[in-house]
């Protein structure tokens, strides 16, 4: 493999989603991204130029990068959950390009449940509204860690400075309400390409660093928990050859915390514990590893571990349960029926769970309680309680997004019909 190929497997990578309301530009600004930082290929541009010219445009539509569905190019809207993939030589990066209108939150939630950061936009005519509040509030609600503003459409206020400040003020305000520590604002025209990859000279007055710069510098080390140590085993690795004889491998995506080789551990459901023997990747042995590090891991001891059973410290230990408060998104035009058996995944744990009881309903506009009103239908955020066959092994989302996450599946359709996080 060619250095440079390794050094861009290495890179760090930057999930983010984007949010507004409807002709915000999100679609247009993702593509003016991607176009910007040249990373769509020739036959991509010529087809979305076709397709402008068709519409009778102008201009080249760059929405039509990332609104794939027919429906989505005929009206002009997102539906689906569009994910597009890019890098430069600082960061790689997944968007995941989401719906604005209310009736696809389930699919914002989707492409948000494993960003890194969330892309609000604004429409600079009209300010904060209440789509602008909704999403932040979901964002808010899904512990997306870091929010940058992108105040859109910026050639249409002339470039008003007070008009960017204004919007600016009102946002502040309102999120002083939300669970995000880290907001960063950034003054955009994605038609015309200011301040998305390059610097705009028509808006000199704005000192900040032009959006892709942002994304570039974000620092999401710190994202990750790395004080609770979890390994959920995805895998047992055993290759049976004459080289690798007795080799026990246990292979997975670290959850959170950091592991060392000698580290005593705790493999759960059993309880048996080890030490670590060894951690290794495709690259070889490592000294530690941690979140979110794909690895092997072997142990001292020979003891029985299977997929969905998990390896942690022994002094720091998830809560072990049968009953789980959840917040759940409905993602399914059937309503959760009582008593219903629903098929349950949380990390690489499966079991089989029945909603014991509905508590309430959020306003996601406001996310206060709606407790009079319990008929959940597609869309709607409701805290629950789950009853499982077998003991989870959990951490509250707050503390751990991956371990602290679930859904749930139709045992006859097969349809995923809710995402939840574990309270």
């Amino acid at each position: 493999m060619k250095a440079d190929s390794v050094s861009y497997l290495n890179m760090e990578l930057l999930r983010f989603t984007t949010a507004g309301s409807v002709d915000d530009g999100k679609s247009t600004l993702i593509g003016r991204l991607l176009y910007d930082s040249k990373s769509i290929f020739e036959d991509q541009l010529d087809a979305v130029k076709a397709s402008s010219e068709k519409k009778g445009l102008q201009h080249v539509d760059l929405s039509l990068l990332t609104d794939g569905l027919r429906a989505e190019r005929e009206q002009g809207i997102t539906i689906d959950v569009a994910y597009r993939y890019f890098a430069t030589p600082k960061r790689k990066f997944i968007i995941a390009d989401t719906p604005g209108h209310i009736q696809y939150t389930r699919n914002m939630i989707t492409g948000a449940s494993t960003a890194n950061l969330a892309l609000i936009l604004i429409d600079a005519r009209k300010g904060v509204i209440e789509q602008t509040c909704r999403h932040s509030f979901i964002a808010s609600l899904l512990k997306i860690p870091h929010l940058i503003v992108c105040v859109n459409k910026m050639d249409l206020v002339d470039y008003s400075e007070e008009v960017y400040n204004r919007i600016v003020a009102d946002y502040k305000k309102f999120s002083a309400t939300l669970d995000v520590k880290d907001i960063e604002f950034v003054p955009v025209s994605a038609l015309h390409g200011d301040n998305v990859v390059d610097r705009s000279t028509n808006m000199d007055w704005f000192k900040g660093s032009a959006l892709l710069n942002t994304l570039e510098n974000v620092h999401i080390g710190s994202d990750w928990n790395h004080e609770d140590a979890r390994f959920p085993v995805q895998y047992v690795i055993r290759p049976h050859t004459d080289e690798y004889h007795d080799y026990r491998g246990y292979a997975g995506r670290i959850a959170g915390g950091i592991f060392k080789p000698g580290d005593e551990i705790v493999a759960l459901p059993s309880g048996f514990t080890s030490k670590i023997k060894s951690i290794a990747t495709l690259d070889g042995a490592l000294d530690e590893a941690f979140a979110p590090m794909s690895v092997s891991i072997t142990l001292e001891d020979e003891i029985d571990i299977s997929r969905g059973d998990m390896i942690v410290k022994k002094e720091n230990q998830p809560e072990s349960t049968q009953d789980v408060d959840t917040m759940l998104c409905w993602l399914n035009n059937r309503s959760p029926q009582p008593g219903a058996k629903y098929f349950l995944k949380h990390t690489s744990n499966e079991a089989r769970a029945v909603i014991k009881e509905i508590n309430y309903k959020i306003d996601i506009n406001t996310l206060t309680k709606i407790e009079d009103d319990k008929n959940v239908k597609m869309n709607d955020i409701f805290h629950a309680r789950l009853r499982t066959t077998k003991p989870l092994f959990k951490d509250s989302y707050k503390n751990n997004r991956i371990t602290g996450s679930l859904i749930l599946i139709d045992e006859g359709t097969n349809e995923t019909v809710a995402a939840g996080m574990i309270q």
